[in-house]
């Protein structure tokens, strides 16, 4: 093959090549166009819905701005007028303060001009007084002076005269008194140290009665007495809601006063008072906290002295129940005497007697401590408290002799052994002895009562006290009514009143006081 047909087949290859690649180029330009106008079609779709997705959220927007708007004004006109309202309010009360104002003054502007006016009126009358007071000394001065031309005698005279009469007579009393008394101290002298002795029991036996009722809870101070009422009374509504006891809020100071028959609600509300005021927190829901605790805490101690009362007394194998029965007989009275105490002499006694006698002094004090169980039921019972006990006893467990000693000692039922008449006359001795019961104490509080009324007899006796058991008779008389003179007078003739109307032990010592006070107020 020679060069030229090389270069024409090279050639030609060429040119097909050049041929391919147009054909193909236009394909593709051909193509190009139609994806090229294709894509804009879409794109304008495309901008066209774009453009109205966006205006729609532009008419949404522009709502939405419209609503806060309005929503904002709302709120910013209710604080305006809100505070608008508050001004108004403001000056009103500016008003009503300013009118205030003004009328305090025109009252004050009044009362100044009454104050001036009593002023003067009170001046007027001082000087009317002054008058008035020298007019009666120079008057009282001319008296005297003719007193003395009449009987001869000066002022001063006359009233020696009469302190030396007296002083004679003063003395022959005296005398007749001191030799009475020595006389009658010398017959009656072991007489009067028995005597002494029953007195002393009696006042024991007083104070007993009066714990019957009343007890006295003490304050730090006054200020406490606010607390524990409360506002318009409620905190005591509460305490006395809550533990059924009288609380009497008086005059007396540092000190209120407990009342109810009931000696265990009177400890529970003692207590009870006792935790608030130290606690410092009074109103009704944490009173009736304490109170429910402090039942809870009577309830226990009530157990332990029943148990110290037996082990004492040397008692073994009381029925828990029984134990609990003793310790509630502390807060429980007969006739003005403890109970417990009464119990636990008649134990005593009982022993005593059986051991003298040969019984089992053991079983003895058994009976004797559990005599008496009968008065303190926990709920009212119309069964003799004797024959209560007994049937408690019976319940419990004790012997037949205890049972009948317990039933038999107030003769309800019939004595079959020889510890029953041991108890009912331990518990008779335990009764009588002076001062141990109310009738005993009746007569002496009478006593006392008749002491007072012959001071109040006489003229000018303003208050009369019967002190030391009666031993001692105080009156205070009024220093307007009463001079020192008569003071003395007084004195010897109530104590004549009292030799002659009433019979008493011992001597009676009257006082008389005489006090004269000034008082004024500094303004």
């Amino acid at each position: 093959m020679d060069i030229t047909t090389i270069v024409v087949a090279v050639i030609v290859g060429i040119v097909g090549i050049v041929i391919g690649y147009l054909i193909a180029n236009a394909n593709q330009k051909k193509k190009a166009t139609s994806i090229l106008a294709e894509a804009e079609k879409n794109a304008a779709t495309i901008i066209k819905e774009a453009k109205a997705e966006g205006e729609s959220k532009k008419k949404d927007k522009i709502l939405q701005a419209k609503e806060k708007f309005i929503e904002l004004k709302s709120e910013h006109e209710k604080v305006i007028l809100g505070r608008d309202k508050k001004i108004a309010e403001a000056e009103k009360r500016t008003r009503d303060k300013e009118s205030q104002v003004s009328s305090e003054l025109a009252k004050n502007k009044k009362l100044n001009k009454e104050i001036e006016e009593k002023v003067k009126d009170y001046n007027y009358r001082n000087e009317f007084l002054d008058k008035k007071q020298e007019e009666i000394e120079k008057l009282h001065q001319s008296k005297v002076k003719q007193l003395e031309v009449i009987s001869g005698l000066s002022a001063e005279d006359a009233k020696e005269q009469l302190i030396e009469s007296l002083k004679e007579s003063a003395k022959t009393d005296a005398m007749a008194l001191i030799q009475d008394t020595v006389e009658e101290a010398k017959l009656t002298a072991q007489q009067e140290a028995k005597k002494i002795v029953i007195n002393t029991i009696q006042r024991i036996g007083t104070e007993e009665a009066i714990d019957n009722c009343v007890s006295v809870f003490n304050l730090e101070s006054d200020d406490v007495k606010g607390r524990i009422i409360g506002r318009e009374g409620r905190n005591i509504r509460a305490i006395e809601a809550a533990t059924g006891v009288e609380i009497i809020v008086d005059d007396t100071p540092e000190a209120i006063i407990l009342s109810c028959f009931d000696a265990v609600r009177r400890e529970v509300a003692r207590l009870s008072l006792h935790k608030l005021v130290t606690d410092g927190r009074i109103h009704p829901a944490r009173i009736e906290e304490v109170v429910k605790k402090t039942r809870k805490q009577i309830d226990e101690e009530i157990i332990d002295i029943g148990k110290r009362t037996v082990i004492d007394l040397g008692i073994h194998g009381l029925n828990p129940e029984l134990i609990k029965v003793v310790g509630r007989m502390k807060y429980r009275s007969s006739y003005g005497q403890n109970l417990l105490q009464h119990s636990r002499e008649v134990a005593k006694l009982c022993g005593v007697m059986a051991a003298e006698l040969g019984l089992n002094p053991k079983l003895a004090k058994r009976a004797g401590l559990l005599h008496d169980i009968g008065k303190v039921p926990e709920t009212e019972t119309e069964i003799p408290h004797a024959i209560l006990g007994m049937q408690w006893a019976e319940k419990y467990g004790e012997k037949a002799e205890v049972c009948n000693a317990i039933g038999a000692h107030h003769d309800e039922i019939e004595m079959t052994s020889l510890l029953s008449p041991i108890i009912q006359v331990c518990d008779a001795i335990s009764g009588a002895r002076p001062g141990a019961r109310r009738q005993v104490l009746d007569s002496y509080i009478q006593r006392l009562k008749d002491l007072e009324e012959i001071a109040f007899g006489f003229p000018g006796v303003k208050k009369a006290y019967a002190i030391q058991a009666g031993r001692e008779l105080r009156v205070i008389v009024e220093s307007e009514k009463v001079t020192d003179e008569k003071a003395s007078n007084l004195s010897f003739e109530i104590s004549q009143k009292i030799q002659t109307d009433m019979t008493y032990p011992g001597q009676v010592k009257i006082t008389v006081i005489r006090e004269t006070r000034a008082v004024n107020v500094a303004k």
